[in-house]
């Protein structure tokens, strides 16, 4: 049977490199889950894969749509599993890698259909929020839906507001909503998760925010600042900077919290990953060819 291979696992836990030899030892594709590398005009800031690593393995889903192009976890589904039917023709197993906790259940589970929020009831939360601002947002959202509030962006207002939408509108929960149903797919799914001790993962995510400035990043930033309203740009690296070039603090304050904040998202991934009972976990610490042996003696003892 046909297998899809994910490996997942928090932000700067080193799961680009380990990918890409498993790919290699399995002559497949990679097809990226994150849910900002799919935008062309965000490189540097997603850390999507370079040239030369795209030269090493054929990669999908990265640089394909526009900041103004309108996209979400469903759009992700559908195009994932239409994508992983072509693939699958060619080849016997396909890598799956990234961290957006969503997209990787879109895939996996499905996600029911999300009922449309009515014109008024969207505008009352909207009002609410441009009356009492992201505080009343989050306390909020803590209070309707306690295990979204664990996963979820916190900073981000458009998330937030979905959220308090849904529960106003069923009298509900949004995690309830997208528990509801598993969906069966035509392959096999094989989860591995990459960790590390905090402290080594923390010190990887400050370093890779240095590397990322030095790369360019907030002339990245800078040219996409016109676009900063957008959903897909309500996201860690470009608030913290757009807030620096409205004059809300310096560079140095903004690349503090782009770390911080980025730590802080790494612990609410592996919250979610630490439910999912289905994932493999390996130490990321553990040099990638042994993992990578381990994953493909995993595969061969799934019968692939």
């Amino acid at each position: 049977m046909k297998t899809l291979l994910i490996i997942t696992g928090p932000t700067g836990v080193g799961k680009t490199e380990l990918s890409l030899r498993v790919a290699e030892r399995l002559g497949c594709p990679i097809v990226s889950c994150d849910s900002r590398q799919i935008y062309r005009e965000l490189p540097i800031g997603t850390a999507a894969p370079t040239a030369a690593e795209q030269a090493r393995v054929r990669h999908y889903m990265v640089g394909t749509h526009s900041l103004q192009e309108d996209y979400n976890a469903g759009m992700f589904e559908r195009d994932a599993l239409r994508l992983l039917d072509e693939l699958f023709r060619e080849h016997e197993v396909v890598v799956m890698t990234g961290g957006s906790m969503l997209y990787i259940d879109a895939v996996c589970r499905g996600l029911d259909e999300i009922p449309a929020v009515p014109q008024d009831v969207r505008e009352r939360v909207r009002i609410n929020y441009k009356e009492h601002g992201l505080a009343w947002l989050q306390a909020e959202v803590e209070r309707l839906d306690p295990e979204y509030w664990q996963i979820v962006d916190r900073q981000n207002p458009a998330r937030l507001m979905h959220c308090v939408e849904l529960c106003l509108l069923t009298g509900g929960t949004y995690t309830a909503l997208r528990k509801r149903q598993q969906h069966e797919r035509p392959f096999r799914i094989l989860k591995i998760g990459l960790n590390r001790p905090r402290s080594e993962l923390y010190e990887r995510i400050n370093r890779r925010v240095d590397q990322m400035m030095q790369d360019g990043l907030e002339a990245e930033a800078r040219s996409v600042y016109h676009e900063r309203e957008r959903n897909s740009l309500q996201t860690v690296g470009y608030r913290e900077l757009f807030a620096y070039m409205d004059g809300e603090y310096n560079l140095e304050r903004a690349v503090e919290l782009i770390k911080q904040n980025t730590r802080h998202y790494a612990k609410r991934q592996m919250t979610w990953f630490n439910r999912d009972t289905e994932i493999c976990w390996l130490d990321a610490c553990a040099d990638y060819e042994t993992n990578c042996t381990t994953i493909i003696d995993l595969l061969r003892h799934d019968g692939v």
